[in-house]
This record gives structure tokens, sequence and C-alpha cells, in this order.
């Protein structure tokens, strides 16, 4: 098998060898249906767990491909109780990279079907990714395509929908099952809309209106919560091009939709051909999540993100001589600061006060240049640090005192709040002074105790940004606790 030796680490030479001889054998252009099963929602932060494809030529099933996944990470209970897949059950699967071959020979040449496919499509995508390879498709949603040809349904979920139209689904969450009920919907919907030479009849594609790009589901827009979240717009090719977050969703989509102000804000909204969200509840939670994905995709109409206004900072560090020093200066490289700033002279005047306070070193704090001892030595204020008259002790417990004003030095805690429905809690978790992570949990389920509280974290990284958005964040809106440990 071609892919047996392939190392998702870094042989790219040989994955651009099996796309070469896939596209050997592309077929017309008919369509792929597509499901897969998940460790979670985010396409960034979770893997796949099972996939099904279903080839159709638009009229009848031609050839199927299935297989369990192994994600390389645990899968979580509440999934497992979702879709019936355990950790053991992947345990000897293919990683992704050992099925990719298959993936490409099945979808190449062809329209990608499935119920909800931006979910399915990014998840695929973002493996691809991974191993050095932008996998594009033409992307077909059957949840748009059923609003269309058969609306009037209250619900247009997969299960609700097959219910109602009396299509069996043989194994429901799982990749095969979904996929091939998805499937039978499809044959029900070409039925109804029709073909002309193999494509589309104009009802799969009477979605459009004249000032939006004209392959913009606008019954899509229907469904956009009016939650706090996190937003995703796509080009024409399934590209993303930009991410923003928002307290209602829905109401910021149609502010880009609409905005005339200026010509960068028309040519995104003339490019936007897709739309997916995913709901937070917590605006603390979008914040984070909007910076995380922003880093790690680079969206083209994110590239010139506002500039956040703390471009100052206090930083703390041990120098050589073990003493708790201070600084102010300016935000930039890694550095991340214990609080920020606005202007120089709000950090500077901060500063001034913890050192008038807690009676500590101006020299160590960098106000007072001098090869001798500073000012408030000579008149009293300063014990003696700048002249190695204090111990680095003794000078370190007041330092740390000051430290304490702040409110991520040299803490442990989570920050509590809304979820993404009433019974759920979400939790940020920081670590002496560092974000560690977020989750959620149910309320009803596992209380507020803090073994639970824990298990539901998924590690992050920390950084200067998220560092800023949670220290301004606790300044200027209520959480619903804090809870330390």
């Amino acid at each position: 098998m071609l892919l047996q030796k392939y190392n998702n680490k870094g042989n790219l030479p040989l994955f651009l060898h099996i796309l070469a001889v896939c596209k050997k054998n592309t077929v017309e252009r008919v369509y792929a249906i597509v499901d897969i099963e998940t460790t979670g929602g985010s396409a960034l932060l979770e893997k796949i767990t099972e996939i099904a494809i279903y080839q159709h030529d638009g009229s009848k099933i031609t050839g199927q491909f299935s297989t369990l996944i192994n994600p390389e990470r645990n899968i979580p209970y509440f999934i497992t109780n979702i879709t019936g897949i355990t950790n053991e059950m992947v345990e000897d699967a293919p990683k992704f990279y050992e099925v990719a071959k298959k993936i490409i020979e099945y979808t190449e040449g062809r329209i990608f079907v499935a119920h909800n496919a931006r979910f399915d499509y990014s998840f695929i995508r973002q493996e691809f990714k991974t191993l050095g390879y932008n996998y594009k498709r033409q992307v077909l949603d059957t949840i748009s395509l059923s609003r269309k040809l058969i609306p009037g349904h209250q619900s247009y979920s997969l299960g609700n929908l097959c219910r109602d139209l009396k299509i069996e689904i043989n194994g429901r969450h799982r990749a095969s099952g979904d996929a091939l009920a998805t499937a039978k919907l499809f044959d029900l919907l070409i039925n109804i809309g029709g073909t002309i030479n193999g494509k589309l009849s104009p009802l799969f594609r009477n979605t459009r209106i004249s000032k939006l790009n004209p392959l913009l589901d606008i019954s899509k827009l229907e469904d956009i919560p009016e939650e706090a979240g996190i937003y995703y717009f796509y080009n024409e090719s399934g590209d993303l091009i930009y991410i923003g977050k928002s307290r209602n969703i829905r109401q910021r989509v149609m502010t880009h939709l609409s905005n005339n102000t200026s010509n960068r804000s028309m040519e995104m909204r003339d490019m936007i051909a897709d739309i997916s969200w995913e709901v937070t509840g917590s605006e603390l939670v979008a914040l984070l999540r909007e910076s995380s994905e922003i880093k790690c995709n680079k969206p083209l109409f994110n590239r010139a993100q506002r500039k956040t206004g703390f471009h100052w900072g206090i930083f703390s560090f041990i120098d050589e001589k073990g003493y708790l020093n201070f600084s102010y200066g300016q935000i930039s490289g890694e550095a991340i600061p214990v609080s920020v700033y606005t202007s120089k002279e709000k950090a500077k005047s901060r500063l001034v006060e913890l050192i008038e306070k807690f009676e500590l070193c101006q020299k160590l704090t960098g106000l007072y240049e001098s090869s001798g001892p500073c000012f408030h030595y000579q008149v009293g204020i300063c014990h003696g640090a700048c002249c190695n008259v204090e111990s680095a002790k003794s000078y370190n417990e007041r330092a740390k005192k000051a430290a304490e004003e702040f409110l991520f030095t040299r803490r442990n805690f989570f920050i509590i709040d809304k979820g993404r429905y009433e019974d759920e809690r979400s939790a940020v978790k920081v670590v002496n002074g560092k974000f560690a992570g977020y989750g959620y949990f149910n309320i009803n389920e596992m209380g507020f105790g803090l073994t639970a509280v824990h298990d539901c974290i998924r590690d992050f990284r920390d950084n200067r940004d998220i560092q800023i958005i949670l220290k301004q964040y606790l300044k200027g809106y209520r959480v619903e606790k804090i809870i330390e440990f």
C-alpha cells in the first residue's frame, strides 16, 4: 500500500505522488455522498473517528468506502454515548493518512454531498491540511436542498427528516448508516428537482439574491442563531476567508452581508459563498476560539484584523540576583505582560502606584537609572534592594504582594460562564496565571465539583493575545463565578 510508509510529519513529496496517481483516474463529474463521525464539534480541535463515502451517478449508488479511523486521541464519553464508537474500537484502525488516498480516489472529480456538508467538509479539509495538502471539492448540502425542494418541515436534521419521509436509517450516528440515509434522501431530492445532462437542475441552484454571491444559500441565513459564538465565511472554492465572533451571531453576519462602508467590506461580502458557525454560549469562549482559529487558519480578511488598543504593559521577571522585578514597556514579541494598558503613561502611572504602596525599589522597576542606590532609598522609602542592603527574600515578600494586584499572577482558578444551553456551563482554566484550556460541563449531571470541571477541559496553549483577552474581559464583564483551586 502506497501510504503504509507515509509519515504525516513530513513526507510531503510522497503525498503529492499519491495525488498524482489519483488524478490519473478521475471520474466524470458526479457525486460523492459523505458522512463522518468525530471526537467533537470543531474541525480545528477535534479529529475524525469514522468515514463513509457512497459514489453516486445521479441515479444510483455506484461504489462505496467506509472505515473507522484512529483519531490518535481519546474519544470523550459523551461522544461514545452518541456514536457507539469506543477507544477500543479505533485502537487498531488506520490513521487518517493511511486512508487519505482512498478518500481522494472516491471523491476526485465529484461533487461533495453531505447533510450539513460544511461540518464534514471542514473536518476532511483540516485533516488533509495537516498532511500539507489543500483538499478542495465542490460542495452540495442536502439540508439546503431539502429546505428548497420540500419546504414546511419542522426540522431538517437527518434523523427527523428521514423519519418524516419514511427513509430508514440503519445505524444512526454511524458514518455508513448516515451516509446511506443521505444517499436515499438525495435520490428523493433528485427525483423532485430533476437533473439536466447529469447536472443539477435550476431548482438546486435557485438560492441566490442579486446583491450577494450567487452561490450563497440564503435559506441558510434563517438557521443562524441569535446567540454568542463564532462564525466562518468561505469563498466559492471552500477556502476560509474570515472568522469572527459575536454575542449575536445572526445579527453580526447580517451586518457583514449588508456592509457597504468600505471597498474591503464589499469585496469580502461579494466573496461569501458559504457560512458556518459554532455556538459557544459564553462570549469569553467565543473570543478565545476566534483568536485561536485566526492564528491557526490565517484567513484572508483577518490579516488586517483590527489591532488591540492595549499596546503597553507591565512585565515581571526574576533577575540574576533573585529579586522579583517589574518593568513597563511596549508589548511585542512573545513576552506576556501581567497587565496591559492603552498608553505608556497609564502603564507607568500604575507601576508608580505599586512602588509607593509596597515600598518597592525604583531602580529594580526601571524608573530610576543610576549606578548607585535609587532616590527612594536616599529618602528612606526603598529598603535597599538596589544596593544589596535588603535581601531578595525580604524584598520578594512585598513584591509578591504587589504581583497579587494583578488578577492572573500566581493564581489557579476556573472562570465559570454561560454554556451552549440552559443546563450547561463553560469553564476556562487558568493555572499559575496562564491560560490552560476550556470546556463545557452539564450542571445536572456533574454539578460544580472540581473533578468534573477539571475533566471537561481541553488543553490549549497560552499566548500574549489570550492573556490580554482574559484580563480585559474580567475587568469589563461579569461572569457567573470564579472557582479557585
